[in-house]
C-alpha cells in the first residue's frame, strides 16, 4: 500500500460513516415530524410565516379533511382541530391498523361506537364524524387546540397533539384557502394525465360550492367564494402526482409543476375560476 492511502481509505470510510449517521438522522426526524424528508417527493404548504411539508398520501387526505369542513359549514379553525388530530393519530395516512382495533386517519375505533371498520376506513366518513363529535363541546372554538383534540379524542396521551398545532395550522389555511397561492407541490413522477379522475374527485369533495367541468385542454373549476376557489386550486395542485395536473391557473396567477423544485405561483389578479392542464407523465 503506498504511504498515505491508508489514511485516504480511513478518511473516505469516515466521510461514509458521517453521511449514513446524517440521513439516518434525517428518517428519525421525519418519523417524528410525520414529514418527507428533503428530497422526497412532497408538498409545502406557507401560512403566517410557518411552512409545513407533507407527501402526497397526507397532502390527499388533507384535502379531503378540509373539504368534509367546508361541506359542513365550518371553519378554517375545525380543520386545524383536526388535522392536529390525524397528524399525532396516523401521521394523516388512512392506516388499516393501530392499537386495539382503532383505526383510519383518527384512529376511531368500531368497539367505541365511531363506526363500522369500513366507514371508519373511509376518510370522508372518519372526517365527518370527527367533527360531528367535535361540534359538540360548546366551546370548540375558543379552547386551546391540543385541549379539544383531547376531549374528542380522549387519548392515554393528552399532550401529544399540541406538538402537531403549527404545522396544522399552516396546513389547514392553505387547504381551506384562507391564504393564497400558499401551496406547491413537486414531484419525479408525475402520473399520466387523468382529468375525468380529478373532475370526480373534486365533484366529490367540494360538492355544492363548485361547479367543474371538463374543457378540451383540461378542466374547470368555479367556485362560489374566493376562498373556495383557492382550496380548489390546491387540490388540483396537490393532484400532480396522481392525475397528471401539469398547470393551475386562479385569475392571473399561475402555477406550473416542476421537477427542478417546488414552483411558486406567478403573481396577477383573481377571479373564482380555476383552470387546470395536464400533460404526460414524464419519463
Amino acid at each position: 500500500m503506498r504511504p498515505g492511502m491508508g489514511r485516504a481509505i480511513l478518511g473516505v470510510v469516515a466521510t461514509i460513516a458521517a453521511l449514513a449517521v446524517a440521513w439516518g438522522g434525517i428518517v428519525l426526524w421525519s418519523q417524528w415530524t410525520k414529514a418527507p424528508t428533503p428530497i422526497s417527493d412532497r408538498c409545502v404548504a406557507t401560512a403566517g410565516g410557518h411552512s409545513v411539508a407533507v407527501d402526497f398520501d397526507q397532502a390527499h387526505n388533507a384535502t379531503i379533511i378540509a373539504a368534509v369542513a367546508l361541506n359542513r359549514n365550518l371553519p378554517p379553525r375545525a380543520v386545524s382541530i383536526a388535522l392536529a388530530t390525524a397528524y399525532q393519530e396516523s401521521g394523516i395516512a388512512n392506516l388499516d391498523y393501530g392499537h386495539a382495533d382503532s383505526l383510519g386517519l383518527f384512529q376511531q375505533r368500531p368497539s367505541k361506537g365511531w363506526g363500522t371498520e369500513a366507514q371508519i376506513m373511509d376518510p370522508y366518513y372518519s372526517s365527518a364524524a370527527f367533527y360531528k363529535e367535535l361540534v359538540k363541546f360548546k366551546n370548540w372554538k375558543t379552547r386551546d387546540i391540543n385541549d379539544i383534540a383531547q376531549s374528542v379524542q380522549r387519548s392515554a396521551f393528552p399532550e401529544a397533539y399540541r406538538r402537531h398545532v403549527p404545522n396544522a395550522r399552516a396546513l389547514a389555511s392553505s387547504l381551506s384557502g384562507q391564504t393564497p397561492a400558499s401551496l406547491s407541490c413537486v414531484t419525479q413522477n408525475r402520473g399520466p394525465a387523468d382529468p375525468g379522475a380529478l373532475l370526480a374527485f373534486v365533484k366529490k369533495a367540494l360538492k355544492k360550492d363548485v361547479t367543474a367541468a371538463a374543457t378540451p385542454e383540461g378542466l374547470t373549476i368555479t367556485a362560489t367564494s374566493a376562498p373556495v376557489a383557492w382550496e380548489a386550486a390546491h387540490l388540483a395542485v396537490a393532484g400532480v402526482k396522481a392525475y397528471g395536473v401539469a398547470t393551475v391557473t386562479l385569475g392571473g396567477r399561475t402555477w406550473t409543476h416542476s421537477t427542478a423544485g417546488l414552483a411558486d405561483w406567478t403573481e396577477g389578479p383573481e377571479n373564482l375560476t380555476v383552470s387546470v392542464t395536464f400533460a404526460p407523465a414524464e419519463r
